[in-house]
């Protein structure tokens, strides 16, 4: 999906500017609502009758809401708008390697309904589970509902709706796209759990994110991945796979294999699994079944046990000579910092700002790192993100 820079649009026939048109209000009453027509109008530079009319068409298709009036500024108080929420509009499914979360939301991304069961290996069963809550998702009629996201933990390819590889149980060319839209009849869109992150930072990340024109989003969990966003844009590259940098080579002998089998990819000196096997060792703990997930280290961490805080540290020391390279690379505004380990910012937050400022080259511009605001919901509202996301910005020019 091409996101239109609306401000910037110059020409196009008749119906296009006015899709253009109904999208700039729409937007402007997503990100500042409750608004006033007459405040619309005068933030969009277009006539109160251009707007009037295409808020009566948004409230026709249910997409926004008159809340009542407004307080008076001299005349009379001004009816007042919003994204009309409360009704399902969209399904995300969020495929991870631990649990699959499948939820409806409403325009607005509140979240409404939702299922949740630990991933299964065998693709056939997680897909027919994640079918299977998409029906269970209550809703009014399956015209209400836009369509079906889907984040994955690997190499997709948006276009085709396959599954190319997904590491953590070698999947393999898998049609996910088509198994669920024949099920259920959905439109289904997919993409990879980083580049869906990122977009949901574009999205409904915090307005110093959501406001970017380039960032990175790095992706810290289980495993370690990066979404670009370019000029307010997820840039995929060819088949889908920009971004795959968990495995840029950083060293040698890493604490544990990436997810390609490799001992010398970031992803195994900087993921969760990297930091659970370091904290592993440092406690002692030898035996097959005692590693802690990446979620319970930063707990310790946070709680002041000595080991865990060691392991994230050395896990950050590691996350910032891969950062260094993107800011080197990209040159982007901002690098955020997503998935559990926002959690554990003021404990890495230091370590992270000054190993990449000694690490970029004097000269060169670098970038500021921040902490996700949406933590653990990144992918989850990534996936949502993909089909709500259309409802705004999907004119072509």
């Amino acid at each position: 999906m091409k996101r239109v820079d609306l401000k910037r649009a110059q020409s196009a026939h008749f119906s296009t500017i006015r899709d253009i048109n109904r999208q700039l209000v729409l937007n402007y009453v997503r990100e500042h609502g409750p608004i006033s027509r007459a405040e619309i109008a005068r933030r969009v530079m277009l006539q109160r009758s251009t707007v009037s009319a295409i808020v009566d068409e948004l409230l026709d298709d249910h997409l926004v809401e008159d809340v009542g009036k407004g307080e008076s500024t001299g005349g009379r108080c001004a009816n007042l708008l919003r994204l009309c929420g409360g009704h399902p509009a969209a399904i995300g499914v969020d495929i991870s390697p631990i649990r699959t979360t499948v939820v409806s939301s409403d325009i607005a991304g509140l979240v409404l309904g939702k299922r949740e069961f630990p991933t299964d290996p065998d693709p056939e069963k997680t897909l027919s589970r994640v079918i299977a809550a998409i029906n269970e998702l209550p809703r009014k009629t399956s015209r209400d509902i836009e369509g079906v996201g889907v984040s994955l933990p690997g190499l997709v390819d948006p276009l085709t709706g396959h599954a190319l590889f997904i590491p953590y149980f070698n999947w393999r060319d898998l049609d996910v796209e088509g198994r669920i839209h024949a099920a259920t009849g959905f439109k289904v869109t997919i993409d990879n759990d980083a580049n869906a992150a990122a977009l949901a930072e574009l999205w409904f990340g915090s307005a110093e994110v959501s406001e970017t024109r380039d960032f990175i989003l790095v992706f810290v969990s289980e495993g370690l991945g990066t979404g670009i966003i370019l000029d307010r844009q997820v840039y995929r590259g060819a088949a889908g796979a920009a971004g795959e940098f968990g495995h840029m080579i950083i060293g040698q002998k890493a604490p544990v294999a990436c997810s390609c089998g490799g001992y010398d990819c970031w992803e195994a000196f900087a993921s969760g699994r990297a930091t659970g096997a370091r904290y592993a060792q440092l406690a002692g703990l030898s035996e097959i079944g005692q590693q802690p997930s990446f979620e319970q280290v930063i707990q310790h961490a946070l709680d002041g046990e000595e080991s865990a805080q060691t392991a994230l540290l050395e896990t950050a020391r590691n996350l910032s000579i891969g950062i260094s390279n993107l800011i080197v690379g990209f040159s982007p505004e901002l690098i955020v910092i997503g998935g559990p380990l926002a959690r554990a910012w003021p404990l890495v937050a230091d370590i992270l700002g000054s190993i990449v400022e000694r690490s970029v080259r004097r000269g060169l511009p670098s970038a500021r790192i921040i902490p996700s605001t949406l933590g653990e919901r990144a992918t989850l509202m990534g996936a949502l993100s993909l089909v709500l996301s259309t409802k705004f910005a999907s004119v072509p020019i």
